[in-house]
Parts: C-alpha cells; sequence; structure tokens
C-alpha cells in the first residue's frame, strides 16, 4: 500500500513538472511573435509597488454634507472630492425640470466616474419625487430627498431648476440655469 501511494506520488510530481514545463514553453513562444507595441509592461520596481497609495483629496467646504437617497440610502459628498460636480437642484412639479431630465438621464452615465451629476429633489412629496425619477430614467443617478430644503438653503438655491457646478477644488464656478446644450459643454469640458 505504501508503495502504491509513493508511485502515485512520484507520478503526481512528475506530471505537474512536464505540465509546468510545457506551459512556460507555450509562453515563451507568444512572447517570441509579439510585436513591440503588444508587449507586456515592465513590471515596476518591488519599491514602487510597495508605495503608499495617494491620499485621499481634502474635502472642501462645498462638498461638506451628507443627505438621504430617495431608496433611503445614506449619502456623503466627501467621496466625491477631488472631482468636479455638479448638483442638479429640481421638483417633481416642474415643467422646466421635467425637459432637462431628458437630458441628464442621456449625458449622467457618460460621466459619472468623471463629473458626477447628483440630484437634489426638494418642494415636493417623496411619492412625486420616486415617481419623477422613474418616469425620467433617473435612477442609476444619486437622488438626495431634500424636501426640508436643507441643502436648498445652504446652496442659496432660491428657484428650480438650478444647477451648481462645483470645480475640483471645491470652488463653484456656475450656479444658475442651463439649457441642455449648455450643461453638455460644460460637463464635457470638466471631463477633460
Amino acid at each position: 500500500m505504501r508503495a502504491a501511494r509513493t508511485t502515485r506520488r512520484a507520478t503526481g510530481m512528475v506530471t505537474a513538472a512536464l505540465l509546468a514545463a510545457v506551459l512556460a514553453g507555450c509562453g515563451a513562444g507568444a512572447e517570441a511573435t509579439r510585436s513591440p507595441e503588444a508587449q507586456p509592461a515592465a513590471t515596476p520596481p518591488a519599491s514602487a509597488a510597495a508605495s503608499p497609495p495617494a491620499s485621499p483629496a481634502p474635502v472642501p467646504e462645498t462638498l461638506r454634507f451628507t443627505g438621504k437617497t430617495l431608496e433611503g440610502a445614506a449619502f456623503d459628498a466627501a467621496t466625491l472630492a477631488g472631482r468636479p460636480v455638479v448638483l442638479w437642484f429640481w421638483a417633481p412639479w416642474c415643467a422646466t425640470c421635467a425637459s432637462q431630465a431628458w437630458t441628464i438621464a442621456e449625458i449622467e452615465p457618460g460621466f459619472r466616474e468623471t463629473v458626477p451629476i447628483i440630484g437634489i429633489a426638494g418642494l415636493g412629496e417623496r411619492k412625486a419625487m420616486t415617481d419623477f425619477v422613474t418616469e425620467f430614467e433617473l435612477g442609476p443617478m444619486p437622488q438626495i430627498e431634500d424636501r426640508a430644503g436643507e441643502l436648498w438653503r445652504r446652496f442659496e438655491v432660491v428657484e428650480q431648476s438650478t444647477f451648481v457646478i462645483i470645480d475640483r477644488d471645491g470652488r463653484v464656478i456656475h450656479q444658475g440655469w442651463l439649457d441642455g446644450e449648455d450643461l453638455t459643454r460644460r460637463v464635457t469640458a470638466l471631463a477633460a
């Protein structure tokens, strides 16, 4: 019994060694036929790989706020620090907001990582707000519920639809109304 186990173990080790050799040979042949452009990037030296990750961007005063989304999830604007951000203040009964919603639904997915667009819903009931988000297909975009108007007051928004555009450094560079074309142009420029 012991001899059979030893033979199986030796056979397994030989098989594993042969398989490793075959696989290593296949890799070498593929490398030799690649063009210089297709060569993989050199592995960074161990000291570069061990360097600590970049520290997070400082949080400007403009992004020091929290809230709850219409779905009830916690939202912390500090997570947006270091990126330009568009805050869209809207109301569910606002015809102008409805016409802008189509443009926002169209452009927001393409800029989600570079220039987040955050909806701030106010001046209405929660059900009307969620119905608005569903109707205009704004679901994947964060929508903060602000029925109490805290964020509207904080940013001194006195009418809907208002866009507050914040640059990478946390400075408000626009506050007011924008048509779809101007909004798209500004967001595209910020993403560059």
